[in-house]
């Protein structure tokens, strides 16, 4: 009885953020061990499907890197990177294309669907989503572009239709030319665009961490801004904290980096007191 009283404790906990986020748009950015281990795949799509059940607009927009170097490497290309961000040639932007708005955008949609959610799979190129441009100082890198604008209308009729949007970060400019877009950037852009109430980014860390690893729950953009001075934030965390601050900045009540090799982590960054990350606040 008593394991039933719990699980009963567990919905009524919920129930105030059932409420307070019913008819919100949560913009997810997927990426790192929730998007590889199968385990974890199967529990993110569960989690979305059930957002979308209790009266949320969870829109995802995912990643790919570890996928694109991979099939890279199968087709005989090697992988250059410049400070962390992929030389894209017009042959590297073929295979981007193919592994994120093919085989990656696919499956995600496909186990969306398997637990019961209705997932659309877009690129930034469908309805004009995302118009890019190049990354300013980039011009090396080929094809490695900024975002230009997000016109979110296709997503906001998704929306309506009860679908869940699955978007892989790929933009075009005004002369249809392909840009592969880094997935934190975009995932904060279209964030901003769609007014989210939540910004919420996957990623394989407990969250941001202080200088002696302890992990900090909430932060301002101002406390955030003295970090990344310290160099307490740094690497592969500041392309995610950046958007998080973007997204903070564009409107967005609140940003999350959560552990998602943390099963469920989504349900429990939303639905309990606790949380599972560190929030980033304005």
């Amino acid at each position: 009885m008593s394991n039933l009283q719990d699980k009963a404790q567990i919905l009524v906990e919920a129930l105030p953020y059932i409420r307070a986020f019913f008819g919100k748009t949560i913009v997810i950015k997927y990426g790192g061990a929730a998007m590889t281990e199968k385990a974890l795949k199967i529990r993110f799509a569960e989690d979305v499907v059930l957002m979308k059940y209790v009266g949320m607009n969870p829109v995802i927009v995912h990643g790919g890197g570890p996928q694109i170097s991979g099939m890279m490497k199968r087709l005989g290309k090697e992988p250059k990177f410049v400070k962390g961000v992929r030389v894209t040639d017009a042959e590297t932007m073929e295979i981007v294309e193919m592994v994120l708005g093919g085989t990656i955008n696919k499956e995600i949609v496909s186990l969306i669907n398997q637990h019961g959610g209705k997932g659309v799979g877009l690129t930034g190129k469908d309805g004009a989503l995302i118009q890019a441009k190049p990354m300013k100082g980039e011009e090396e890198m080929g094809q490695v572009g900024d975002v230009k604008t997000i016109d979110p209308q296709i997503i906001k009729t998704l929306e309506g239709g009860r679908f869940i949007p699955v978007i892989s970060p790929v933009g075009a400019d005004e002369e249809g030319r392909s840009y592969n877009i880094n997935a934190d950037l975009a995932a904060g852009k279209v964030a901003s665009a769609l007014s989210a109430e939540k910004l919420l980014i996957l990623t394989d860390v407990p969250g941001i961490l202080d200088d002696k690893g302890k992990l900090l729950p909430t932060l301002s953009r101002k406390e955030v801004q003295k970090l990344i001075k310290k160099g307490t934030i740094s690497k592969g965390m500041l392309p995610k904290v950046e958007a998080a601050l973007s997204a903070v900045e564009g409107g967005v009540q609140k940003a999350h980096i959560i552990d998602g090799r943390v099963p469920h982590a989504l349900l429990l960054e939303i639905f309990t007191d606790q949380g599972v990350g560190t929030e980033i606040i304005a």
